[in-house]
């Protein structure tokens, strides 16, 4: 029978490259890692993965990591899915499960590698694979969702610690007073007006009480940058016109960013920045006077897919206009001509791409999918009056 069970984990693991521990009583007799790196496996640590009322179960204590153990039952075997990861693996995620699951320092470099080959998963999917080897090798069909179920017990010992809590901030006077500021910080996003926000900002009011967010301060940081560029985003840039999935990869992005810093001071200057980002995005896509809806909604298109080789036919065609009117309103109300706005925009995009990435004017010309680096260049310099290489070097110069 255990030959059945490693055999299984074994494959399980070459197919999905989710890790897997078989435990039989209190000891490990294989895990993913061991097998891979030739190690015996050891005592583990039951506190680590306590079983709940339900079988297949969630056992993880960090929003970070997932596990999930599963009890083959009417044996003393389990099986311990994980660690599952639903962000990009950090070296901080690498030092925390390495710690966690008593890697040694010698065996830390092919743990790492182990970690970077699991597939990035929300907690939907692992719980369908949870699930799954239930039905394989208990054969009981659970739905997915029952495992994001608790008991009625443990929902009452919630609901009492809340309700004592409350109680006690009240009696400390323990009060959020945030909701107008945001209301109207969010609002300045959404209206673009950067000089309104700086000075918004900077403004000297009553000290605002935004409620504990983590035990440590870094944590609490953090948890409250993560809330603000989510609302920033949402409440903010999407309402002002910033395009939606642009908008949900600076969040992203920014949340990743924030992830990596170790002091407080370097987060609240984030914040900033990431404010003050979202509203001149929002501010560059509001529609100014004198341009009509048909113009600008093809203007975005064209800002949007300056890595496509974009024509003035299907520019014009988002809109649902022929060729002809478009290119005739665009240069009406624009001065330009629809073909040298979406050039335009490639080379505005170009020396963003020379500022603040490090791709090579090979790279850069194929990403904007100019016909040549030769041409590329040569529409640069009679644009700017300087070579890419020779821009690169005056931005990279002021930045330093």
């Amino acid at each position: 029978m255990e030959t059945d069970y490693l055999s299984m984990c074994k494959n399980f693991y070459a197919a999905t490259k989710i890790p897997v521990t078989l435990l039989k009583g209190k000891y490990a007799v294989y895990t993913s890692f061991n097998d891979i790196t030739g190690t015996s496996p050891a005592y583990y640590r039951e506190d680590l993965f306590p079983m709940s009322d339900h079988n297949p179960t969630f056992c993880s204590d960090s929003p970070d990591i997932g596990y999930g153990r599963l009890l083959i039952e009417n044996t003393n075997y389990n099986l311990i899915l994980g660690p599952v990861f639903n962000v990009p693996v950090t070296e901080e995620l690498i030092r925390y499960s390495s710690r966690e699951s008593g890697v040694s320092l010698e065996n830390r470099e092919q743990y790492a590698e182990l970690l970077y080959a699991i597939p990035l998963l929300g907690q939907a999917q692992f719980a369908n694979y949870l699930v799954f080897l239930h039905q394989c090798i208990n054969h009981k069909t659970v739905p997915a969702e029952q495992l994001f179920l608790e008991n009625d017990k443990l929902t009452l010992e919630r609901f009492n610690q809340q309700t004592d809590q409350m109680v006690e901030d009240k009696e400390e006077g323990n009060v959020h007073n945030t909701y107008y500021f945001e209301l109207e910080l969010y609002q300045i996003i959404k209206n673009g007006n950067t000089d309104a926000l700086k000075k918004f900002l900077s403004a000297t009011r009553a000290p605002l009480k935004e409620g504990k967010m983590a035990g440590a301060p870094l944590r609490h940081a953090k948890n409250l940058f993560i809330s603000a560029v989510v609302k920033a985003g949402i409440m903010g840039a999407i309402p002002g016109g910033v395009d939606i999935e642009k908008t949900y990869q600076l969040i992203d992005y920014y949340i990743q960013e924030c992830e990596q810093l170790r002091t407080i001071e370097k987060i609240n200057q984030l914040q900033y920045v990431m404010l003050l980002d979202f509203c001149q995005r929002a501010g560059e896509t509001r529609i100014p006077e004198g341009i009509s809806p048909d113009v600008y909604q093809c203007m975005t298109y064209i800002r949007n897919h300056t890595n496509e080789p974009i024509s003035v036919e299907a520019a014009a065609a988002h809109t649902g206009r022929s060729a002809s009117y478009m290119m005739k309103h665009f240069k009406g109300e624009l001065g330009i001509r629809m073909g040298a706005y979406i050039m335009r925009c490639k080379l505005e995009e170009a020396k963003s791409l020379l500022t603040y990435s490090e791709k090579s004017l090979a790279e850069i010309s194929s990403y904007l999918c100019f016909s040549s680096q030769s041409y590329f260049q040569n529409v640069f310099k009679k644009q700017y009056g300087i070579t890419p290489l020779q821009y690169r070097k005056q931005t990279k110069g002021r930045s330093n």
